[in-house]
């Protein structure tokens, strides 16, 4: 294997298919990457058995065809750490791989392409195309609210759900849920997966650009995203995710309508003295009105009152400050809808006027 490749054409592709390397491996052909080149083309897999990324570029000048493993921190390390605009000839010489830019020459240990784990081929039930920004703006949306380390292991990921025509994406740690929609141009049969919390990570690393097109295909047991630049494939989790439709509240009859800058500001100032364990706002509604407080075990208070539009009987509710951040962080509009039921019940915000993602949040004992 032999070929001559631009630093910055190189960089790219490496630093995507890095991330799904297994830092903490049993095995050491987990720690390399596969570097395969063939016809015009350099192909870079990384993989940890869950997660598989490859990247593709193409070559020009003498290229001569092979395959082989590197250490793949290394490899980063290395070209990272070239100047930039650089060339970079990159040659196999028996169980070595020798690297030469300029004056700098570096020679990694290689270990058998033979060896190297493949993720399973797997049958496609469902193979759709959409924009990148549409897919990446789905999850973007909701993956905030993906348990981390659950022992209910199917709550760390994601699930996406077909409907016709229509994409959902739905995370929930038990303590809140996201859910947001998107359609799409295509009638696609009902199902539904569970997307782990490391391949929803690392899908969203292989967009590199909000108008270029994304084929996504569903399996049983993976899903596979194909850009131009990139192949995406993860397993799913297998598990069943909870009925997020019992989770939504229904009846709220207690609307509030706030500016969601101010009301976000004034959650974070309010949580600078909120219990840094505990995370705990309390929020009065009553006339056009909203009051939060929050203190802590030293005794420290914060207050902060903003008028909204409430036309309803005074209302008392406690929240964790973080969950109501998040959901504000993640909405783009003007305004914010709160839906209440009364002190006990979970609240339901959304956009008034896009309503195509809903945030569900439990209220707090305080």
């Amino acid at each position: 294997m032999k070929f001559s490749i631009d630093r910055d054409a190189l960089l790219k592709p490496l630093q995507l298919v890095t991330g799904a390397v297994e830092r903490r491996h049993n095995l050491p052909i987990l720690a390399n990457l596969l570097v395969v080149v063939s016809g015009d083309s350099l192909k870079l897999t990384g993989t940890d058995l869950e997660v598989e990324l490859v990247g593709q570029v193409i070559l020009e000048g003498y290229i001569e065809q092979g395959r082989t493993t590197v250490p793949a921190k290394k490899f980063l390390d290395i070209v990272k750490s070239l100047p930039e605009q650089v060339l970079v000839k990159i040659e196999q010489q028996d169980n070595r791989l020798l690297l030469r830019s300029g004056r700098s020459r570096f020679t990694l240990a290689t270990l058998p392409a033979e060896e190297y784990p493949n993720v399973e081929a797997f049958e496609a039930d469902i193979e759709f195309t959409l924009k990148q920004g549409t897919m990446k703006s789905l999850i973007d949306a909701t993956q905030f609210s993906m348990a981390n380390q659950d022992v209910r292991y199917y709550l760390n990921g994601l699930l996406l759900e077909t409907e016709a025509n229509m994409l959902r994406a739905i995370a929930t740690d038990g303590h809140r849920l996201a859910m947001s929609h998107r359609s799409i141009e295509a009638q696609l049969p009902d199902k539904q997966v569970i997307v782990p919390r490391k391949g929803v990570i690392e899908l969203l690393r292989v967009f590199d650009g909000d108008e270029s097109d994304v084929t996504i295909a569903i399996g049983d047991n993976a899903i596979r995203a194909t850009t131009s630049r990139a192949v995406f494939t993860s397993k799913l989790v297998d598990g069943r995710f909870p009925d997020y439709r019992r989770v939504l509240p229904k009846g709220g009859d207690k609307i509030v309508i706030a500016s969601r800058q101010q009301l976000k500001q004034a959650l974070l100032r309010a949580s600078i003295l909120s219990n840094e364990k505990f995370r705990g706002v309390r929020v009065l509604l009553e006339n056009n009105l909203i009051k939060i407080t929050a203190n802590n075990p030293e005794q420290e208070e914060a207050e902060e009152i903003l008028d909204v539009e409430y036309e309803h009987p005074a209302l008392e509710i406690g929240f964790n400050v973080s969950y109501l951040l998040d959901v504000l962080n993640n909405l783009q509009s003007e305004d914010v809808r709160i839906t209440l039921i009364d002190g006990n019940s979970s609240a339901l915000i959304d956009d008034p006027v896009k309503q195509d993602s809903m945030y569900v949040v439990m209220p707090m004992r305080l």
